[in-house]
C-alpha cells in the first residue's frame, strides 16, 4: 500500500513512518501544503493522510482542490481541532475520515485499512480515460484504440497530469515540479519528454491529443471531436 503523508510536524511524521514502514507500507512525505498537493496530483496513492493546519496551503483547501480535479483517493484528515464545525467542514470538503490528535497508531492503521478496503470494493481498477486513450494507474501503462503503450516513469507522470486535468491547460511549471520538485534540470529536458510522449501517444494515430499551449504549457484535446463541433 502506498500512502502520502502531508504533515508539517516532523516528530509526528517520523513516528507514522516508523510504524507503517515496518508493516510494509510505502510512504511519501510532504511538510507543507503546496508540496503535498503537487505530490497528490503527480502520483497514485492508495490513501492520503492529510493534516489540516499546514504551511503554504491548509489541508481543507488541498482536499477541496483534489476533489474538484476528480481525484477520488481516500483522504483521512488529522487535526488538533476537535470541534463539530471543523469535522463537518472536513467532510464537506471531501474527506473520508477524521482523526483527532493525539491518536493511537493502531486506530490509525485500522481506519486506513477500512478506507482502502471500501475503495477496493467500489473501484476494481484505477484507470483514467480520455477519448480513445486510457491510463492504468496501477500498472503505469497506457492504451490507445487497442494498442498497448509502455511508458517510462517521467512519461507516466506527465500523461497522468494531462489526463487528470483534461481538457484544462497544465503549466510547464506544474509538470516540472511533479518531475523534479525544486531541482529542475536544463529546460530542454521537459520539451524532450513531451516529444517522446507524443511519439508514443499521437504519432501512430490519425489525430493528436497532446497540444502545446503557447507561453504556458500543454493540454489534452481531441481534435476529431473539435472538428465535429
Amino acid at each position: 500500500m502506498k500512502i502520502l503523508l502531508v504533515e508539517d510536524h516532523l516528530d509526528i511524521a517520523g513516528i507514522i513512518f516508523d510504524y507503517f514502514e515496518i508493516k510494509g507500507f510505502t510512504l511519501d512525505h510532504a511538510s507543507n501544503g503546496e508540496h503535498g498537493l503537487a505530490l497528490a496530483q503527480a502520483n497514485y496513492y492508495d490513501l492520503i493522510i492529510l493534516d489540516i493546519m499546514l504551511p503554504k496551503m491548509n489541508g481543507m483547501d488541498i482536499c477541496h482542490q483534489l476533489r474538484t480535479e476528480g481525484n477520488d483517493t481516500p483522504i483521512l484528515m488529522l487535526t488538533a481541532l476537535d470541534t463539530r464545525e471543523d469535522t463537518l467542514t472536513g467532510f464537506a470538503k471531501g474527506a473520508d475520515d477524521y482523526l483527532v490528535k493525539p491518536f493511537d497508531l493502531e486506530i490509525l492503521e485500522a481506519r486506513i485499512i477500512a478506507l482502502t478496503r471500501r475503495r477496493q470494493g467500489e473501484v476494481s481498477t484505477n484507470v483514467l480515460t480520455f477519448s480513445g486513450l486510457s491510463l492504468n494507474l496501477q500498472t503505469h501503462s497506457a492504451q490507445r484504440e487497442g494498442k498497448n503503450i509502455t511508458l517510462n516513469p517521467s512519461q507516466f507522470i506527465i500523461l497522468q497530469l494531462l489526463m487528470q486535468r483534461a481538457p484544462q491547460h497544465v503549466s510547464k511549471q506544474t509538470i516540472s515540479h511533479a518531475l523534479w520538485k525544486d531541482d529542475e534540470p536544463e529546460k530542454d529536458i521537459l520539451r524532450s519528454h513531451i516529444y517522446q510522449l507524443r511519439n508514443l501517444i499521437d504519432k501512430p494515430f490519425a489525430s493528436s491529443y497532446i497540444h502545446t499551449v503557447p507561453k504556458f504549457g500543454y493540454q489534452l484535446r481531441d481534435e476529431a471531436c473539435s472538428e465535429k463541433h
